[in-house]
């Protein structure tokens, strides 16, 4: 049962966005750190990647746990109620993602994905003293 009445809940699930989240400007901010440079959500690409290299052919998506079932983490859990609702919606959105490397890959692009939950261990992936880019 859920503890959030529905207007709560309602009212909290429309704050999530599917652009500019937390560990997407997480990742930005760090891939900038180091001196790269990228496009944000090119639409002309399966997926709308989250960070699109045009030079490198290479394409970044930044994923939430939750959202995208990241396989065997702990953020990734089931919610309690309405299983019947969440279920397909978490398992299409599984589907579409591993649609959208595939496409990707066969036009030539390389892909990568960071997980929410990989986001504590990026920060000692940034830039050193003494590196150059």
């Amino acid at each position: 049962m859920d503890t959030l009445s529905r207007t709560e809940r309602s009212e909290r699930m429309a704050r999530i966005r599917g652009r500019d989240t937390k560990p997407e400007l997480a990742v930005r901010r760090l891939l900038h750190r180091c001196g790269f440079r990228y496009r944000l959500h090119r639409a002309t690409l399966p997926g709308k990647p989250d960070l699109v290299f045009p030079s490198r052919q290479k394409v970044i998506f930044v994923h939430g746990c939750f959202w995208h079932r990241h396989p065997g983490c702990p953020l990734a859990r089931l919610p309690r109620s309405r299983l019947e609702f969440w279920l397909p919606k978490l398992k299409d959105n599984r589907l579409r993602d591993l649609k959208n490397i595939r496409r990707l890959r066969k036009l030539g692009w390389k892909t990568h994905v960071v997980w929410e939950c990989q986001l504590p261990d990026l920060n000692r992936l940034g830039p050193r003293k003494g590196h150059t880019v």
